[in-house]
């Protein structure tokens, strides 16, 4: 086993060993049923220190990198999907301001004490009918005099609804005629103007708590104001954090939840027999080739999540060759996911489709990896003109 492989192995015992994740496993069903959230997990996670694994040594914390963080999701989202996606969205944050200060950028600094302190932290940028995404905003972002904003619009999808305590979003000061600016930053639960949705009866990841969350008026203070960007694709090393740990680290969660049904899938295999046959399914040959297709889809993703990982963490400079990359593997991941759930559910036979299974459950949590962003269809454009449009 290399140097490397040791570290995983022992970060894998401190902070989820192996009688912790078959808890979180336990639960999963149970959460999934009652349309609940994960309290348990996450107090769990809390006691080992989980939610502080993006902070710096020199501000407490054990400072791990972006792939250690990324083997950790994988291993999480093997047992609990849920649980891995909602709680992704606070190390999203953490990690967030961990890459820019591993870039010489201290502004989100304050972001390890508050992890530090146990606030719980959010992603609020998707909203409805916006497909910029970051680079553009349907919510109002009204100036003060103070240097503070009040934001008014929707976001959506906010994983850790029931529990996050600071949000990370964004809206558009069109206040300078011509001079239009998306102002990120950070807004408190305790601000007045903030509404979370009591909605959420999806398909799948349900335990994730993704809820709506409503913006009327609610103060990100001046202190808290972390960037003013130009509308459009404007570089920045802000963007270019979110970007990275969002895409990288949501790719991790959909590549546990395939390595999960690949597991799942041989387990059943072993256990049905074919009557025909008088063997298990495990010996019967077109059992073997679903499986078999179905793994080799998956083996391209860890690779790609260690490669990218590593190399983000070693501030390899790939330029606009970034975005293609971290869009790929993110989308790779949900692709294997959905592939290797629906194998699951095929070799469970009748039983997979009882919805108290775990392979139904994978595939209804797999699914959710359609809605992330940008889709299939709106990063086509980026792709082909990588190849086309080079000037």
């Amino acid at each position: 086993m290399t140097d490397r492989e040791l570290r995983h192995a022992e970060l894998a015992e401190r902070y989820l060993p192996d009688a912790l994740l078959a808890r979180f496993r336990e639960r999963a069903a149970v959460v999934d049923r009652e349309n609940g959230f994960f309290d348990e997990d996450l107090g769990d996670l809390r006691e080992r220190g989980y939610l502080q694994i993006f902070v710096p040594a020199e501000f407490g914390g054990p400072g791990l990198s972006l792939h250690e963080v990324s083997r950790l999701q994988q291993r999480l989202a093997g047992a609990a999907p849920g649980t891995a996606l909602g709680i992704n969205m606070h190390l999203m944050c953490t990690g967030v301001a961990a890459a820019m200060l591993a870039r010489g950028d201290r502004s989100l600094s304050h972001v390890f004490a508050e992890a530090a302190a146990g606030e719980i932290f959010a992603f609020g940028i998707s909203e409805p009918a916006n497909d910029w995404v970051l680079q553009g905003s349907n919510t109002i972002a009204d100036p003060q005099p103070d240097g503070s904003y009040r934001l008014s619009g929707t976001k959506i999808f906010t994983s850790l609804s029931p529990v996050w305590t600071r949000l990370i979003t964004h809206g558009l000061d069109a206040s300078e005629p011509g001079d239009p600016q998306l102002v990120f930053g950070f807004v408190e639960r305790t601000s007045s103007g903030i509404t979370v949705s009591d909605h959420w009866d999806v398909l799948g990841m349900r335990a994730s708590q993704s809820r709506s969350t409503r913006l009327e008026g609610a103060v990100m203070r001046a202190d808290r104001v972390a960037r003013r960007i130009a509308p459009g694709r404007t570089p920045d090393l802000l963007t270019f954090a979110i970007t990275s740990n969002f895409q990288l680290l949501v790719a991790s969660v959909y590549a546990g939840v395939a390595r999960r049904a690949l597991d799942v899938a041989a387990e059943a295999l072993h256990r049905r027999r074919s009557a025909s046959r008088d063997a298990p399914l495990a010996d019967v040959p077109e059992w073997r080739t679903r499986l078999a297709d179905a793994y080799r889809d998956f083996l391209s993703v860890p690779a790609q999540l260690d490669a990218y990982t590593r190399d983000f963490d070693e501030l390899v400079d790939h330029g606009a060759g970034w975005p293609p990359r971290l869009v790929a593997a993110r989308i790779a991941a949900g692709e294997a996911a959905r592939r290797a759930a629906e194998t699951a559910l095929a070799c469970s036979g009748g039983a997979g489709f009882d919805s108290g299974s775990e392979a139904g459950r994978l595939l209804r949590d797999a699914t959710a990896g359609l809605f992330h962003p940008p889709s299939t269809d709106a990063s086509r454009p980026m792709f082909a003109a990588a190849l086309l449009d080079q000037a």
